[in-house]
C-alpha cells in the first residue's frame, strides 16, 4: 500500500502539477497513511507539502433525534392545540417525560407559548424550527456549514461535536520524478568492496527526529544503600560533612592525620598525584605545630624523628580517604566553644590499586567521627554494633590493626554468604592525641573515627559477589532497573544507642 500510494501521489502530480487537498484526492486513505508517504517522498526531495488543518462537525445522537423528529421546543409547540384552552402541563409531562421541561423552557424563551393556570397555550400560530434546519445544513454540507450555524448549535449541548482533520497540499520537489528507487540506509563493507556505493542513493539522516523516548531513570543500588546510610546517621544525631573537595593537599590528606611523609600509603602505587597544578600555594596557619609533632613529638609522643618537608606537604592528590574531610571539620570544630559533635560523610575516594573482585581504584567511603570527652574504644564498638544492626548486619568481628592516626585501631569484618568467608567492611579506631591536639582540640576531647566501604555492604545486601558487576562498564542495567529499593532494619533507635553507650561505661 505504501509504495502504491507514493506512486499514486507522484503520478497525480505529474498530471496536475499540484494536489490542492489530499483529503479530496485520496478520500479513502487516512491522513496518517498519507503523511507517512509524503515524509518518505520529501526525504528524497521528490515532493514538498503543506499541512491543511480544518474542523469537521458531526451530529451527536441527541442531535440526530432532533434532526429526525424536530427540536424539543418544536415538538412541544406542535403538541399544544390552537385556542385559549391549550393543554395541561401534566399531559405534556406524561407524553414527553424529561423532554417536556426542556421543550417548554425553550418555548417560553422564544415566546412561542405561555402558562395559563395549570395549562400551556400558544402565543403564535406557527413557528420555524431553526434547530432542525441548522442540523439539516450540517448534514447537507458534510460537516462544514457556515460559522453562524455552528455557533447556534454549540449553544445547545449534545447536538454536534467538532473534530480537527488534517489534509495536505502537495507540490513537486527539486528531484521530482515518477520513478521510485530504493534508498540505502547504511554504507556496508560489501558496497565499499564492490564499488556499489558510487551508484547507490542514500537515505538522508533526519536530525530533527526525536527518536524513541527513554525509559524512566532508576537509582543504582549504591545510591539506594547510600541514602539508607544517611538516614541512619541522621537518626543518630550526626551532621553531614561537605565532601566536594576531591583534590586536596598532602598536608590535609596525610600530614594533619599524623601520617609520616615516608609512609607507604604515599607511594605512587597507592596515591594519584596531580601534575598540573602539582602543588598548593599555601598551608594552614598551624602547619608548624604539625611539623614539630612529626619531627620531635609531643602530647606524650616522641614523633617520627625525621625532617619534615613543606614541599611534600604541599603536593596535591586525589583524596585517598574521606578522613581528609574529617581533618578539615575537626580543625573547624576546634575553633568553636567546646561541644560534643558527631559528623559523617559519604563520597568518592581514589586509590591506585589493582582492580579485583573486591577492590576498585575509585570507590565510595562512609566516614564518621564522634567527638566528646571520656570517649573510649568501648563507645566505638557499641556504636558500630548499633550502626550495622540498623543495616541488618549482625554477624560482626573486630580485629586489632595499625593506623598511623588511630590508636587503638580495629578492622571490622562481616560474614559474606556469597564468598563463604569473613569480608572486611571497615576500619576504625580512636584518633591519636598527636593528631587531635595539632588540629587544636582541647585536652580531654577524644574522637572515635570509622571508615566503611559503601560498595561492600551493598554487595552483601544485594548478593553481589564481584564488585566489578556493581560499578563500572560491566554493570548489568537490568540489575539496576529490577532490584528493589534498599530497606534496612531500623529497630534500634537513638535511645537504645545511648543506653548501649552507657552500658559500655561512657
Amino acid at each position: 500500500m505504501s509504495e502504491d500510494l507514493k506512486l499514486s501521489i507522484l503520478n497525480k502530480l505529474a498530471a496536475d502539477s499540484l494536489i490542492p487537498d489530499t483529503k479530496t484526492a485520496f478520500a479513502n486513505v487516512s491522513s496518517e497513511t498519507i503523511l507517512g508517504a509524503l515524509k518518505s517522498l520529501e526525504s528524497q526531495e521528490k515532493v514538498t507539502y503543506e499541512t491543511i488543518t480544518s474542523e469537521v462537525s458531526s451530529i451527536e445522537p441527541e442531535g440526530l433525534d432532533q434532526l429526525k423528529n424536530g427540536s424539543y421546543e418544536a415538538r412541544i409547540f406542535n403538541a399544544i392545540p390552537a385556542g385559549e384552552q391549550g393543554i395541561s402541563i401534566a399531559e405534556l409531562n406524561a407524553k414527553f417525560g424529561k423532554m417536556a421541561n426542556l421543550g417548554m423552557g425553550k418555548g417560553f424563551q422564544n415566546k412561542w407559548i405561555k402558562k395559563s393556570g395549570a395549562n400551556v397555550v400558544r402565543l403564535v400560530d406557527s413557528i420555524v424550527d431553526q434547530i432542525k434546519a441548522d442540523l439539516q445544513t450540517v448534514e447537507a454540507t458534510g460537516g462544514n456549514p457556515d460559522v453562524e450555524v455552528i455557533k447556534s448549535l454549540k449553544k445547545r449541548a449534545g447536538l454536534i461535536k467538532q473534530s480537527k482533520t488534517l489534509s495536505y497540499k502537495v507540490s513537486k520537489g527539486a528531484n521530482f520524478s515518477t520513478e521510485l528507487k530504493k534508498q540505502a540506509t547504511d554504507l556496508t563493507v560489501e558496497m565499499l568492496q564492490s564499488g556499489a556505493w558510487k551508484s547507490s542513493e542514500f537515505k538522508k539522516f533526519n536530525f530533527d527526529s526525536l527518536g524513541i523516548n527513554p525509559n524512566g531513570g532508576h537509582l543504582h543500588p549504591l545510591m539506594k544503600v547510600r541514602e539508607e546510610f544517611r538516614q541512619i546517621f541522621f537518626e543518630m544525631g550526626f551532621e553531614e560533612m561537605p565532601t566536594n573537595n576531591f583534590v586536596d593537599s598532602s598536608f590535609w590528606n596525610f600530614d594533619a592525620l599524623f601520617v609520616p611523609q615516608q609512609h607507604a600509603a604515599r607511594d605512587l602505587q597507592d596515591t594519584f598525584y596531580l601534575i598540573n597544578p602539582a602543588t598548593t600555594d599555601e598551608l594552614p596557619d598551624f602547619w608548624e605545630t604539625v611539623k614539630d609533632v612529626h619531627e620531635k613529638g609531643g602530647y606524650g609522643s616522641i614523633g617520627y624523628r625525621y625532617t619534615w618537608s613543606t614541599e611534600e606537604a604541599k603536593r596535591l592528590v586525589l583524596r585517598t580517604h574521606t578522613t581528609a574531610v574529617s581533618s578539615h571539620v575537626l580543625h573547624k570544630l576546634a575553633q568553636e566553644p567546646y561541644r560534643p559533635a558527631k559528623f559523617f560523610s559519604i563520597d568518592r575516594v581514589y586509590r591506585n590499586e589493582e582492580v579485583d573482585a573486591t577492590h576498585l581504584a575509585e570507590f565510595h567511603q562512609v566516614e564518621g567521627v564522634i567527638a566528646d570527652k571520656n570517649m573510649s574504644l568501648g563507645s566505638l564498638i557499641a556504636f558500630l554494633d548499633i550502626f550495622f544492626k540498623k543495616m541488618g548486619i549482625t554477624n560482626l568481628r573486630f580485629k586489632p590493626t595499625y593506623n598511623p592516626y588511630t590508636e587503638p585501631s580495629m578492622e571490622i569484618f562481616s560474614w559474606h554468604d556469597g564468598f563463604k568467608k569473613w569480608v572486611e567492611i571497615g576500619n576504625s579506631g580512636m584518633f591519636r592525641p598527636e593528631m587531635l591536639r595539632s588540629l587544636g582540640l582541647e585536652e580531654g576531647v577524644q574522637v572515635a573515627g570509622f571508615g566503611l566501604s559503601l560498595e561492600r555492604p551493598t554487595m552483601i545486601k544485594y548478593g553481589v559477589d564481584n564488585i566489578r558487576a556493581l560499578v563500572g562498564h560491566k554493570v548489568d542495567l537490568g540489575m539496576v532497573q529490577t532490584n528493589p529499593a534498599c530497606r534496612l532494619d531500623k529497630k534500634m533507635g537513638k535511645e537504645v544507642f545511648q543506653n548501649k553507650m552507657i552500658e559500655s561505661g561512657n
